[in-house]
């Protein structure tokens, strides 16, 4: 059974807040660099002053959002915050459209991008927010509970639920391709696409270590360790393990992979209540995308020989 989690309210909120200003800050500097690449619809002068208005309402975005904020100048701090959230996200998306950067191809950079905007932010974001509930990491998340029992039940459910996700995926792809009314079709992830198309070591060692080690550990911290017991303990637990489950499939945005994700955050979910050890869920998740990852090379490897 999952141990009472001492989470606050206003703190998931500021956590939630700041991961999200951070992605978008992420996708603003993929355009920027898409600028200097290839150019834009509006001359450099114009798109750069867009790009450092939007990253500076963002940084104090995340400034106002961090600290704390007392009753007495409550409305004065909330408006100010608006207009910097909003001022940086009208900037920011004005500097994507400017940029040309919609359909451009992918490249190892995004990727670099994306997941330090996304889950390299959420770590440092994370370790305020234990700080903040005066917690060391294992006290936040049970890393101490029965650690090997916890491990190994990890990559159990890694090996057991590897050929049921491929299964999922394929089912989804299927369905997807049966579906022209919607004019649905399968895409692959970025990341797979990448493995597929590049021919440096050094960009699939990037791709292995996004996968295989920051993914694992800020999404299972996030989703799992924070967002699911928040949400169990206001008195919703279908809520919280299927609005958890459907959010993480969503972040990842692949219409063929959504219900497989989903269907592995219910499991992960499971396991981290069964262990009350966030390093189960952890475990499984790096193992899980360590043998998708190994499989898609060895492939690759295979059809190019």
């Amino acid at each position: 059974m999952l141990s009472v989690k001492p989470w606050k309210a206003d703190a998931i909120m500021r956590l939630v807040l700041s991961v999200m200003v951070c992605v978008f800050a992420g996708s603003v500097l993929m355009s920027a660099q898409h600028y200097v690449t290839v150019g834009g619809k509006v001359n450099p002068k114009l798109f750069f002053a867009l790009v450092a208005g939007a990253l500076g309402c963002l940084a104090a975005t995340l400034v106002l959002v961090s600290r704390p904020w007392p009753l007495e100048n409550l409305s004065r701090r909330l408006l100010t915050l608006m207009v910097c959230a909003y001022s940086g996200l009208v900037l920011g998306l004005w500097a994507q459209q400017t940029s040309g950067a919609a359909g451009a191809p992918s490249s190892i950079w995004r990727v670099i991008v994306a997941s330090l905007s996304f889950q390299g932010a959420s770590l440092v974001l994370i370790a305020r927010f234990v700080r903040a509930h005066k917690l060391s990491w294992s006290e936040a998340f049970g890393l101490s509970n029965q650690r090997r029992r916890a491990a190994l039940l990890g990559m159990a459910v890694a090996l057991l639920f590897l050929p049921l996700g491929w299964g999922l995926q394929q089912a989804s792809a299927l369905v997807m391709t049966h579906l022209p009314r919607f004019k649905l079709q399968p895409e692959e992830q970025l990341p797979v696409h990448l493995l597929r198309v590049s021919m440096s070591w050094a960009g699939r060692l990037t791709l292995g270590a996004a996968a295989i080690l920051l993914a694992p550990l800020a999404e299972e911290i996030l989703f799992r360790g924070i967002l699911y017991p928040a949400i169990k303990q206001l008195g919703f637990p279908r809520l919280a393990l299927w609005g958890s489950a459907l959010l993480f499939a969503a972040v990842h945005m692949n219409a063929v992979t959504f219900v497989p994700l989903t269907v592995l955050a219910v499991v992960l979910t499971a396991l981290y209540e069964r262990t009350d050890n966030l390093l189960a869920p952890i475990i499984a998740h790096a193992l899980f995308n360590t043998l998708n990852f190994v499989t898609l090379f060895l492939i690759e490897q295979t059809g190019a020989s």
